[in-house]
């Protein structure tokens, strides 16, 4: 029997959620670069102005998120790799800072606030 499975197992459970959230960051980051694209395409085709700010605003929104997917698989293989060494530790130390968590709240409020005001300029081009 493993020594602490339960604990390993919840850390890399915990890991592969994680992942799974930035593969779907990632591939919303893809769909909203190539969906203006078919956009741009669409308007192009059918006669109507599409503004080149609107095509390039959409591909650093799509690369942004793209970029933070991969920051998050870096950050949540190095938290991962962090915590088993710390399961396999016999001493007691503390589970963590509140630095990581506050930074992401502050990463995820600002992300928030970009969509709120990327959707609304949206609407007010249309």
């Amino acid at each position: 029997m493993i020594s602490r499975f339960t604990d390993y197992a919840a850390n890399e459970r915990t890991y592969l959620a994680w992942v799974r959230t930035a593969i779907a960051i990632l591939a919303f980051g893809f769909l909203v670069e190539r969906f203006d694209l078919f956009l741009t395409y669409l308007g192009h085709s059918t006669g109507i102005a599409t503004g080149a700010h609107r095509s390039h605003a959409a591909q650093i929104v799509g690369l942004a998120l793209m970029a933070l997917a991969l920051l998050i698989i870096v950050a949540s293989t190095v938290r991962f790799l962090h915590h088993r060494k710390t399961i396999a530790c016999e001493e007691t130390k503390d589970y963590g800072t509140t630095l990581g968590d506050a930074l992401l709240a502050i990463l995820l409020i600002c992300f928030g606030i970009f969509l709120v005001v990327y959707v609304i300029q949206q609407l007010g081009t249309l």
